[in-house]
């Protein structure tokens, strides 16, 4: 058997958690990406939820299958620590950290790090730098160039990664794929600066989006996109990743980094295969699926990805559970997966094992030259 739970893991896209102790509303709408159950249900009436009560509770020093509220009464008795035995237990080296969605609630990186102690970069998400330039004004016949530079400064003084869109769910991947003219960018800029009114700045204009993109392009870093599985803003059919094959060929020097893909982890697979710049994970998917399901989900990927494409990450969002569950999930996923194929034949267990090295962390540090 290959010794996947003691390899260590770099997790390629995370965010931070929701700091003090959470009452059970509040950690049941973070549980899941629609939000508070509805009536009469329970989030944890899920497969992410019985994993928590599962394989967290004895984290804390309870039974496996502890009842939800008999774990978040331990939970909040043990405050911070219960955070650090989640965070410790997953056995993570490294983060890269989205830091661009509702960052005001959220522990900061250097936060995150002080608990598990592991090193940590961050993703820059592109729709919140231009959000927030927005915010605070400019012309629309300068928001490309301004853009740009603002673009430059943040990547420059944080030290970052890699970039990530969230086009998924303010456009759809339909989008044109070319770059836009500059009259368009300025047509589109002044559309949507003119209607903001008092609403927070939300960019979720096609011809925008393409500006961001090819900005991103420009830096020569990874940009990481959402794919698929999501909250209720997502229109699903239009999140295939299939749908931005001509931007990857239109971009053939910039790695894309496919995030979650469920259920279109089959599609992006067939992508990683044949498009040299294309890697995938599965992200929050496998957490969500449950670790009972996770092994089946990861084989349907790895049908035709190349090993030297898949990462790991744990998407793990305000809940310091999913930090554990994610890493648990991918490891015993990756397990299953390489010891059937060991002991079919089909591998030698010195390609098996470094295999498991290349998705746990191996393939992240190329890309991300970490």
């Amino acid at each position: 058997m290959i010794d996947v739970p003691g390899t260590a893991l770099v997790d390629h896209h995370c965010h931070g958690i929701v700091p003090g102790v959470l009452d059970r509303a509040r950690f049941e709408s973070l549980l899941s990406e629609g939000g508070a159950p509805p009536p009469g249900t329970s989030n944890f009436d899920t497969p992410a939820g019985l994993a928590v009560r599962r394989h967290c509770a004895p984290l804390l020093d309870l039974d496996p299958h502890a009842a939800p509220d008999e774990y978040l009464e331990r939970r909040a008795a043990l405050g911070d620590g219960a955070v650090s035995r989640l965070l410790g237990a997953a056995g993570i080296g490294r983060h890269l950290v989205d830091t661009g969605f509702r960052g005001d609630e959220l522990t900061t990186p250097d936060e995150l790090a002080a608990y598990t102690g592991a090193g940590h970069r961050e993703i820059v998400r592109l729709e919140a730098v231009a959000e927030a330039l927005a915010a605070e004004g400019v012309e629309p016949d300068a928001f490309a160039p301004t853009f740009a530079r603002r673009l430059e400064e943040v990547v420059r003084e944080g030290g970052a990664a890699g970039l990530k869109s969230v086009a998924a769910y303010r456009v759809g991947f339909d989008f044109d794929p070319s770059p836009p003219s500059s009259a368009e960018v300025t047509g589109a800029a002044a559309n949507w600066l003119h209607g903001l009114g008092e609403e927070p700045p939300r960019l979720a204009d096609p011809t925008l989006t393409r500006l961001l993109l090819w900005t991103a392009v420009e830096t020569g870093l990874p940009i990481q996109f959402h794919v698929g599985l999501g909250d209720s803003d997502i229109r699903l059919h239009r999140t295939d990743p299939a749908l931005l094959t001509d931007f990857v060929l239109a971009a053939p020097r910039t790695p894309v980094m496919l995030l979650h893909c469920y259920p279109f982890h089959r599609n992006a697979g067939y992508l990683a295969a044949v498009h040299p710049t294309v890697h995938l994970d599965l992200g929050l998917t496998l957490t969500f699926v449950g670790p009972a399901r996770a092994g089946q989900v990861l084989a349907e990927a790895l049908e035709l990805a190349p090993f030297g494409k898949v990462l790991f990450s744990s998407d793990a969002f305000g809940l310091a559970e999913f930090y554990h569950l994610g890493a648990y999930a991918f490891r015993r996923a990756l397990g299953d997966v390489t010891d059937e194929r060991v002991r079919s034949g089909e591998w030698a267990a010195a390609d098996a094992e470094r295999i498991v090295t290349m998705i746990a962390a191996g393939n992240a540090e190329r890309v991300y030259g970490l």
